[in-house]
């Protein structure tokens, strides 16, 4: 099972394992847990403590033993819930401490799929009203073929018309038919460079697709600026 995730919304290794020995041994004591788990005693007897605090699990006592069992896995969408509403009641402090910063840092490096994502995301919120790639290559699917849906579903909500000039290995993936307000155009067969670059108002992404992606956002408008004039030129060169 791929529990990747979960370990996404912020569970370690050991309530992953916990929590799934549990959904499969169904009502247990710590012992059984401990060897289906492969967990140590401690980590286990710490780790149930933390889940029970959460809501995940509960437990009946019978004897002078605690039988523990595993809540509907659906719970886990409200535990999500509560916390996404706790976060929403922090965020206006948390923006408020950002605008107090006195200068925006002009390079920042990202690192990883979830990196990339958190780049892409930043540059969503960059202004603007184009948002220009070019150089993205078919292992930029890497991020999920959901995922660029839904970012660019969310980009053409902010009124945000894209130009996306591909390299060949995406065609097969018909951009064109999947993002709104949008053109793609696709460079010719050949060279397939692994780095892309978009331009957004006064910020430049530059994601260079290996097996663990690294990004480097510039916020810089001269910089930028130079880079759509290229961009420019590349996309009247470009065949539709």
């Amino acid at each position: 099972m791929d529990t990747e995730i979960l370990e996404d919304l912020g569970f370690t290794n050991a309530e992953i394992k916990v929590y799934i020995a549990l959904l499969e041994l169904g009502s247990s004591t710590a012992g059984n847990i401990i060897e289906r788990s492969g967990l140590q005693s401690s980590v286990v007897h710490m780790t149930l403590k933390k889940l029970l605090d959460k809501g995940l699990i509960s437990y009946v006592k019978e004897g002078k033993w605690h039988h523990y069992q595993a809540s509907d896995p659906s719970h886990i969408l409200e535990y999500i819930d509560e916390k996404k509403r706790r976060f929403n009641e922090m965020l206006p402090q948390l923006l408020a401490k950002q605008r107090t910063a006195k200068e925006k840092r002009e390079v920042t490096v990202f690192r990883g799929i979830r990196g990339i994502k958190e780049l892409l995301y930043e540059l969503l919120d960059a202004g603007g009203n184009e948002h220009h790639t070019f150089g993205s290559t078919s292992a930029s699917l890497m991020l999920g073929k959901a995922w660029w849906i839904d970012y660019h579903e969310k980009r053409a909500k902010k009124g945000i018309k894209a130009k996306l000039l591909f390299n060949d290995s995406l065609r097969p993936w018909k951009a064109e038919f999947k993002y709104k307000n949008c053109e793609v155009r696709y460079t010719q067969t050949g060279f397939e460079p692994l780095t892309e670059t978009i331009i957004r108002n006064d910020s430049i992404g530059l994601i260079i697709w290996t097996e663990k992606p690294i990004g480097i956002l510039i916020h810089n408008r001269i910089a930028a600026e130079s880079y759509d004039k290229f961009f420019s030129i590349m996309w009247k060169m470009s065949e539709i």
